[in-house]
């Protein structure tokens, strides 16, 4: 499998999948995604951008109704190394002025994107 996708979504723009609680909204958030380590990478990601769009928004001001990240990428099956990571946001609420600039806002800010960009190191004690 050379394409790993993992979708979360919460509030307006909520999809099926398994609830998980979620502090930034009431209803939780769908998780759609299978439980392989390189979906679990990518799921990092989407919940990671999905969490800070909903607090850089409030930061921000801006009325976020909903909320739906997809997270997608492949791997080198051999070495087992990540093609790299895409992700894709939808917002419902804010006019297309706000919402470029909180996603903006968000691809600078979001931890999980940013460590995965810096090549943190993981290691086994």
């Amino acid at each position: 499998m050379t394409d790993f996708r993992v979708t979360v979504s919460a509030g307006s723009l909520r999809g099926e999948g398994t609830t998980m609680p979620h502090a930034w909204t009431d209803e939780g958030v769908a998780v759609e995604a299978d439980f392989t380590g390189a979906h679990l990478l990518h799921l990092a990601v989407a919940g990671c951008v999905l969490n800070d769009t909903y607090r850089e928004a409030r930061e921000l001001g801006i009325v976020v109704r909903g909320v739906r990240v997809a997270a997608t990428g492949g791997f080198d099956t051999d070495a087992w190394t990540s093609t790299g990571i895409g992700y894709d946001v939808e917002v419902d609420g804010p006019s297309a002025a706000e919402r470029d600039r909180l996603l903006a806002r968000v691809d600078a800010v979001a931890e999980i994107p940013r460590v995965i960009r810096a090549g943190g190191e993981v290691r086994r004690r």
